[in-house]
Parts: C-alpha cells; sequence; structure tokens
C-alpha cells in the first residue's frame, strides 16, 4: 500500500509541475490525488472507520487554513474595490525597479512577523498589480514576496504556522525564538534580495495605465478609501492577539473581523444606490476571490494528510536519523523537504520523534527546524502557504519558478542556516 500512495503523490505533484505542458489544471491534479490516496488508503485498511476518523480530522484542519485563506482573499479584495490600496500606492515615489524591489522585499519581511506569512503574501501580492504594469515584474516581484513572507514568519511565534505549532507545544518560547532566528532570517532574505535587486538594477517602473474614465459613476472618498483599508488592515494585524487572548483559531478571528468590516461598508454606503455600491459589497469580492486556489489548496492538504496518517513521514525523519545522525544535516533536511511536502505536517511529526525531555525547550533542534521549516518552503512555489497564494493569485507557473525564483531562495536558505549554527555555536 505504501508504494501504491508514494507513486501517487509523486505522479500527482509532477502532474502539478507540469501543468503548462499537460495543460492540466493543478486543481484538478491535486484533487484528483488526494481522492485517490484517500481512496486507495481506505480500501487497503483493515478498518475503514478509523480511516473516515483520520480524513474528519484532516479535514478539520484544512477547513480551519480555508476559512483564514478565503476570508484573508475577501478582506483585500474589498480594500481592493474601495481603491484603499492607493494609500500606499500614492505615497511610492521610486522610479527604480531595484529601489521598489528593496521597499518590496522589507516591508513585506516585517509585516510579515505582525500579521502572518499567507496574510502578507496576499496583501503584497495584490499591491503589485497596483505598482506594476510588466507581467514579467510582477512574477518577480512575487518571488521576493514569497521569500520575504516566509522569512519574515519564521522568527516570531505568530508569522508562520510551523512556528506557531512548536510554540504551542512547549518547543519554543517567544523571546527566545526571537531572538535566535532573526538574524538568520534577516539573511535568508537579504541574500536573494540583494542578487535580485542587482539583476534589475537600471530598470525603471512602469505603473499600469489609468483609463480616461476609470471607474466613473465608482468613485470612493478618501474617507472610505482611509476607513477600509485601515478596518481592514486593522482586522488582519488583531487575528494573532484574538488568538492569544481567546485561543480560538485564527479563522475564527478573520471571520469575526470579516463580519465587522460588512457590517461597516454597509452602513458606510447606505445612503447610496444598488447600482453604485454593487461593486463595493461582500457579495461582490466573495465573487472575485480566485476559488481555483482555493481548491488547489484543499487538494494538496488532504493529499499530504494521508502521508501524515500512514506514517510515511515520521518513518522519513526516522529513516534520516539512523542514516544521517547529525541533527543539523537532518533538519536542514527536513527544511529542504518541505519545499515539496507541506512543512505542516513535517513539523507535527518531527515533534512527535523528538521528545521534550531528549530536547528541551528553546534547544537547538526547535529553534533550527522553525527556521528551516519555515523558509525552506520558498525554494519551490508549492512548498508553502504564501507560495501557493501567490501561484494563485498571479498564475505563477511553477517551472518559471523553479528556474527564475528557486536557485535565490536556495542561496538564502543555506547562507541562513549556515549563520544560526554559526551564532548558536558562539553562544552556547
Amino acid at each position: 500500500m505504501l508504494t501504491v500512495l508514494l507513486v501517487i503523490f509523486v505522479l500527482c505533484y509532477a502532474a502539478i509541475a507540469l501543468e503548462h505542458p499537460l495543460k492540466v489544471n493543478k486543481s484538478a491534479s491535486a484533487l484528483l490525488g488526494a481522492g485517490l490516496l484517500w481512496t486507495v488508503y481506505a480500501l487497503s485498511a483493515d478498518q475503514p472507520d478509523a480511516v473516515a476518523t483520520q480524513l474528519a480530522e484532516s479535514l478539520l484542519g484544512t477547513a480551519q487554513i480555508v476559512f483564514f485563506l478565503i476570508g484573508a482573499m475577501t478582506i483585500v479584495e474589498v480594500v481592493d474595490a474601495h481603491n484603499g490600496f492607493a494609500v500606499i500606492t500614492d505615497r511610492i515615489r521610486t522610479t527604480r525597479l531595484s529601489s521598489l524591489m528593496w521597499l518590496v522585499g522589507l516591508v513585506t519581511f516585517f509585516l510579515s512577523s505582525i500579521l502572518d506569512n499567507l496574510t502578507t503574501a496576499i496583501v503584497m501580492v495584490s499591491l503589485m498589480k497596483k505598482l506594476l504594469d510588466q507581467r514579467e515584474d510582477r512574477l518577480f516581484f512575487a518571488g521576493i514576496i514569497v521569500i520575504a513572507a516566509n522569512a519574515g514568519g519564521a522568527w516570531t511565534p505568530i508569522g508562520d504556522v510551523t512556528t506557531t505549532m512548536l510554540w504551542i507545544g512547549g518547543q519554543i518560547t517567544t523571546v527566545a525564538i526571537m531572538k535566535a532566528v532573526f538574524i538568520a532570517s534577516m539573511a535568508n532574505l537579504l541574500v536573494p534580495l540583494a542578487v535580485m535587486a542587482h539583476v534589475v538594477r537600471g530598470q525603471t517602473v512602469v505603473a499600469p495605465p489609468r483609463a480616461v474614465g476609470e471607474g466613473e459613476g465608482h468613485q470612493t472618498s478618501a474617507f472610505e478609501r482611509n476607513l477600509m483599508f485601515f478596518l481592514g488592515l486593522g482586522v488582519l494585524v488583531a487575528v494573532p492577539a484574538f488568538k492569544t487572548w481567546t485561543h480560538l483559531p485564527p479563522y475564527m478571528g478573520i471571520l469575526l473581523g470579516l463580519g465587522l468590516l460588512w457590517l461597516v461598508g454597509d452602513l458606510v454606503h447606505r445612503e447610496k444606490d444598488d447600482e453604485d455600491k454593487e461593486h463595493l459589497t461582500l457579495v461582490r469580492a466573495l465573487s472575485r476571490i480566485d476559488m481555483g486556489s482555493i481548491t488547489f489548496f484543499i487538494g494538496i492538504l488532504l493529499a499530504v494528510a494521508t502521508l501524515e496518517h500512514t506514517h510515511v513521514l515520521s518513518g522519513i525523519a526516522q529513516w534520516l536519523d539512523e542514516v544521517v545522525g547529525r541533527l543539523d544535516i537532518i533538519v536542514m533536511l527536513i527544511g529542504l523537504v518541505s519545499a515539496v511536502v507541506d512543512n505542516v505536517p513535517l513539523v507535527a511529526a518531527s515533534m512527535g520523534m523528538y521528545s521534550l525531555s531528549q530536547y528541551p525547550t528553546d534547544s537547538f533542534l526547535w529553534e533550527f527546524m522553525a527556521y528551516c521549516a519555515g523558509t525552506g518552503g520558498s525554494i519551490l512555489i508549492i512548498g508553502s502557504a504564501a507560495g501557493v497564494a501567490a501561484m494563485g493569485l498571479e498564475r505563477i507557473d511553477f517551472i518559471w519558478y523553479l528556474r527564475k525564483i528557486s536557485g535565490y531562495a536556495l542561496l538564502g536558505y543555506l547562507t541562513g542556516a549556515a549563520l544560526y549554527v554559526l551564532q548558536y555555536q558562539l553562544t552556547h
């Protein structure tokens, strides 16, 4: 059974990677792969009821992420409909592409540490559509946004789901992880950012043309733009605080914020005609989000869940422990594997494999795991939630990202890893 599952999984990922040559949508491949994996697992299991229970557990975890993703994407669409991103774009005066790349990379890095890498990637990739007209430029910037979002999310407990898992599990503490991983995470961004900014040196920013009459009859006031922008951003910022305060999952915070945004929008536009306010409503925003990327996300997460429940991932981790032996190399390899396989079950398997009695809170293993699992996903576009979101928003081709961005991401990953190991040796 395990061999069949691995073959299906590999074929599924190959179909996703070759989406454009095959002319088969990646969402179809992901959903088909997930369905086949669970079907084979159920048919070969001795207790089908137990498989159904495991599927329900996996679906619960997947649904939480999907609800959060839908909420975040809808908020971004509402802000966009009100032209709220003009609050930022009107203040960006640089005409050099390299300067803009430095600005976008650093803003994404620190915004991701406050929000989370998925939400930050959605916001920043959407913002690039307002700043850049050339598709090739937008794709290049999407690459640095994915790298910056994952690097920024790795050094805070709320910035990346894997870091949050380690934080909640007691493997790391807030201050310790921020002190230990910040330098490595910053290097993970700065090295590829410096090289990529050098590649685009001398090029100028080509802004999207503003068509005559664009938005005619659908103008929003400065008050409406500022209100929806800062309210939308405030909702996203408040989600981690909501989770800490209530101990409820993040998707409840995003749904609560979405309801608040919906209420405020209806009150602000209540005096307008239906035709004038129709494009500003949450109903319209919900219709504009990319459901193709949502279904792709569902398929990927459910496909990976079968490998978790059949103990394939934990088996790989144990095999690495026996064959490799060195803890730093093992963790780096887990980070590299997270570029292909979702880092959540990888970290979950690692948390189950190594005990806190053997590796106590804030030990080398857990801190290095937070860095490697959080940033290793940048190496491939499908390796992180931020990458999947950017892939859906900008229709990024897997092979294009592999050729144009993966090398820079790998360079940053290795540099940050080396710096963390050096820093740990000097401070311990």
